[in-house]
């Protein structure tokens, strides 16, 4: 069975929706700064630069949320957009998320230990599974409503499960993707890690030293052939392949030889049915962590040996948005297959030495692209990867 994608919504700090992104990506953009997160100013952070209230008022939000469940809306709105309810589809909403409403439940914990308007009630916020009810309620979605929380490979897993549940007859149409707003926990946690880089993070160069930090939101439409014969939307392009593998290796460091990363790779091109040879772009993990990269190269270097595709991390444009990075880079991988783009690794001089791969370097559009592979690997060597293909 065939799953179509019909819709795709995004919002990071380098763009409020889908066009705004690519064209940041197209310019070389980034959107991490100095100082963005208010909070903890010292820090380089990709940010949405707008309040919670902002947000519910620029995107016309009618359901009050958490920051990470507000940005959830905004993309899944958008994603959305042009569908309606229909009793005879069954539509469901799976969304990832690691923060969840950690942004309300400091600002009320501040407000209690000043002893200044604590109010209790927002604690209520705090669930991960919270911020996925509040985006169904956003949309009127309620046949199905599920929340994965497998830190950064979230997103891509709630990709894997909507397409399991429409493959199953479960549903026949499924809101997917992730979300995941800043947090001084966040934030403090990854810098206790000593994988939280003060400069600007550079993905698969020899001087990696860390992350950045981002928030957002990416979400898809996935839906049946049933139900396009009833909605009647264009499909934008399909989900083919899809896999989950842990490697068990440490809390959250990756296996120094990316052997999960090779497992989940490899079962993907194969649900897929598809050839290393087939892929045209990698849409790497690329956190630019020593750990993670070295892992990643390895593993790539594993599937693909001497004919490695264009590969690259946008992460050096959006910062890691954690939960909500496998949605967000598959809508990038979406528009690399309609637009024929390449996206280029930013901050990128020096090769692994280890591994010696040098990742894409410059803008290329106008190119024949029909099955991008997109990368995204949690804690505990959770490691999803997902196959969008042209139509």
């Amino acid at each position: 069975m065939e799953i179509f994608i019909t819709g795709s919504g995004t919002i990071s700090s380098i763009g409020n929706n889908v066009a705004e992104s690519i064209k940041s990506l197209r310019d070389q953009q980034t959107g991490i700064k100095l100082g963005a997160f208010q909070a903890l100013p010292n820090y380089r952070v990709g940010a949405v630069p707008f309040s919670n209230a902002e947000l519910m008022e620029k995107f016309n939000l009618t359901t009050e949320g958490s920051r990470t469940a507000l940005l959830g809306m905004i993309a899944a709105k958008e994603a959305f957009a042009g569908h309606s309810i229909d009793p005879t589809i069954r539509t469901g909403l799976i969304s990832g998320t690691s923060v969840g409403g950690m942004d309300m439940s400091e600002k009320e914990y501040k407000n209690f230990l000043e002893g200044t308007n604590h109010n209790p009630l927002n604690y209520r916020h705090h669930a991960s599974g919270t911020s996925s009810e509040e985006i169904s309620n956003e949309l009127k979605i309620s046949d199905f409503i599920n929340t994965i929380s497998t830190a950064c490979s979230s997103a891509a897993n709630a990709l894997m499960m909507g397409a399991r549940m429409i493959q199953q007859g479960m549903l026949d149409r499924v809101v997917v993707g992730g979300t995941d707003g800043l947090s001084s926990f966040t934030i403090s946690g990854f810098k206790s890690l000593m994988i939280f880089d003060d400069e600007w993070c550079r993905p698969f160069d020899e001087s990696r030293k860390g992350l950045n930090l981002g928030e957002g939101a990416g979400f898809l439409v996935l839906e049946s052939e049933k139900s396009l014969v009833i909605s009647k939307q264009t499909p934008l392009a399909k989900l083919t392949g899809w896999s989950n593998a842990s490697d068990a290796f440490h809390q959250t460091a990756s296996s120094p030889n990316g052997y999960g990363a090779t497992l989940s790779m490899q079962e993907a091109l194969n649900v897929a049915g598809l050839q290393p040879s087939d892929i045209d772009y990698i849409n790497a993990h690329g956190t630019a962590t020593p750990n993670n990269d070295l892992s990643e190269s390895h593993a790539i270097k594993s599937i693909f040996k001497d004919n490695i595709p264009p590969f690259s991390s946008t992460k050096a444009y959006t910062g890691h948005t954690l939960a909500a990075s496998g949605g967000i880079e598959a809508v990038f991988a979406i528009e690399a297959i309609r637009q024929g783009l390449l996206y280029p690794n930013l901050n990128f001089s020096t090769p692994i030495e280890e591994t010696g791969l040098t990742p894409q370097l410059k803008f290329e559009s106008g190119k024949t692209i029909k099955h991008v592979l997109s990368n995204s690997f949690g804690f505990g060597g959770n490691n999803s990867t997902v196959i969008l293909s042209a139509l």
